[in-house]
């Protein structure tokens, strides 16, 4: 296992060493405190994003080794500076109606004025990572294909409504219509834009890539192999990734200021995130425990929920985190009591 996570343990270290001498640099004597928030940070990261984890190991299945090689390398880069210190600028730049340059300086210099640009921002921002996932959840319990179910009585019947044409869209749309009784005048606009098109994200990553992965099945038909994707995969992973780190990197601010140690402490759980990712991966994680798939997408549905309700309402990360780890953490126990099932019906 040790080979595994070698990496994430160098950038850890080398994380810590960098935000103590940056703490250091801005006030004297506060090294030790923004060592005790990037872990805090960290372990928050790993927790939000453990079912991220799962869902990656699903599509990085199905991926060349090439590019599978370039999630861990140019995919932890975009999590890192992309999604976790350019994706927050980017976004107050747009609301602010600021220069990015202008808005990285109030980032590094003026934190009390960014994070106000950043709250402006918050709604708009969860309810495109909501509609996404919400997108993913629907999209996996009505997949008429799906033949193993954890829940029974609650997925057995949620497979018979794939027969309504779109009904995922539907569900998702009348769920922006309905949480617009609770946005304020001046948001709803932004707010449905940006819900419509986590909608569409979703369909045209997801219909893009269902096309390739048939497209690269019959040629592997052709030459005897297994079908790989390539950079559509990649895009879906870091799309879906995207999505899940939107509220650990609006949370982090209520715990630091410092964007720096923010990015810092959040980058070392991404690492940790991918290692795990490619260790259920070459481990086989999910083939040998039959429900962790199920678990995490039903992780994935509770965190959908839980941004669009953070548009109006505080939700502590402990909860978000908290939860889906239960969620994932039942998933796994009800496969290990299934393969002991499975092993004394075999004797």
């Amino acid at each position: 296992m040790l080979k595994y996570f070698r990496g994430s343990f160098i950038i850890a270290i080398l994380g810590l060493v960098i935000g103590f001498l940056w703490a250091e640099h801005e006030f004297t004597g506060t090294g030790f405190k923004a060592l005790f928030i990037i872990v805090f940070l960290s372990i928050l990261e790993i927790t939000l994003s453990f079912d991220n984890a799962v869902i990656n190991a699903l599509k990085l299945e199905k991926m060349d080794e090439k590019w599978k090689h370039r999630f861990i390398t140019w995919g932890i880069a975009i999590a890192v500076f992309g999604m976790r210190f350019l994706f927050p600028i980017i976004v107050v730049a747009i609301f602010s109606g600021l220069s990015i340059l202008s808005v990285t300086k109030l980032a590094l210099y003026d934190v009390d004025k960014y994070t106000h640009y950043l709250h402006i921002a918050h709604a708009p921002l969860v309810t495109f990572g909501g509609a996404f996932l919400m997108m993913i959840f629907w999209a996996y319990f009505f997949n008429p294909e799906k033949e193993v179910h954890w829940l029974s009585c609650v997925e057995k019947p949620m497979v018979k409504f794939h027969c309504i044409k779109y009904i995922d869209v539907i569900i998702v749309l009348l769920s922006l219509v309905g949480l617009m009784h609770f946005i304020p005048q001046e948001q709803k606009v932004s707010v449905m834009m940006a819900g419509i098109t986590g909608i569409i994200s979703y369909l045209v990553v997801d219909s893009i890539s269902n096309l390739l992965e048939k497209i690269a099945e019959e040629k592997a038909k052709l030459v005897g192999e297994t079908a790989k994707l390539g950079f559509i995969g990649f895009l879906y992973l870091e799309l879906i990734d995207a999505s899940f780190s939107l509220d650990g990197v609006l949370g982090a601010f209520a715990i630091s200021k410092d964007i720096i140690i923010i990015t810092i402490g959040l980058a070392i759980g991404a690492m940790f995130v991918r290692s795990l990712t490619i260790y259920m991966v070459d481990m086989k994680t999910l083939k040998q425990y039959l429900y962790l798939e199920h678990g995490a997408h039903w992780a994935i549905g509770f965190l959908a929920v839980v941004m669009f309700i953070s548009t109006r309402m505080e939700i502590p990360e402990y909860i978000t985190g908290g939860a889906g780890l239960v969620i994932v953490g039942s998933a796994f126990i009800a496969s290990i009591i299934h393969n002991k099932k499975q092993q004394i019906e075999n004797k």
